[in-house]
């Protein structure tokens, strides 16, 4: 654990990810909400966002993700977002290692607005950790 960042290896399904909750949020959210980055050697994946949602976003609403100065739009559903390619993944893990913060925010199947906010202090420590734990020098 580094800071609110912990970093994990999943032997079972060979994946490692960084994963941290978020520091505060919309009261009253239906789901757990999470941060993660990971790895799964097997498909070539390296460094992949992934974000559990407070809550479901309405139907056609976007989901935005902003880190610093970074905005960007997401791909979203079912209480889940995660960038549009992974070209914009490393844009995203590229800005989480310059920031201090990171919001995710969308409109709520309710129509209230509703976000999510991350420190990220640790965060590239474990993202290097989990990128280690899968793919060793």
């Amino acid at each position: 654990v580094f800071d609110g960042w912990g970093a994990f290896r999943d032997r079972g399904e060979e994946r490692c990810y960084a994963i941290a909750e978020p520091d505060r949020g919309s009261a009253g959210g239906s789901e757990r909400a999470f941060a993660s980055v990971g790895n799964w050697p097997k498909n070539g994946v390296r460094g992949q966002l992934y974000l559990r949602l407070s809550r479901f976003p309405a139907d056609g609403s976007r989901v935005y993700l902003s880190i610093g100065e970074r905005r960007f739009a997401l791909v979203s559903g079912a209480g889940q977002a995660w960038a549009q390619d992974a070209r914009m993944d490393g844009a995203i893990i590229a800005a989480m290692r310059a920031a201090t913060t990171m919001s995710v925010e969308g409109k709520g199947r309710n129509g209230r607005a509703f976000y999510d906010l991350y420190v990220l202090k640790g965060a590239a420590t474990a993202m290097d950790a989990a990128a280690l734990a899968c793919f060793p020098q």
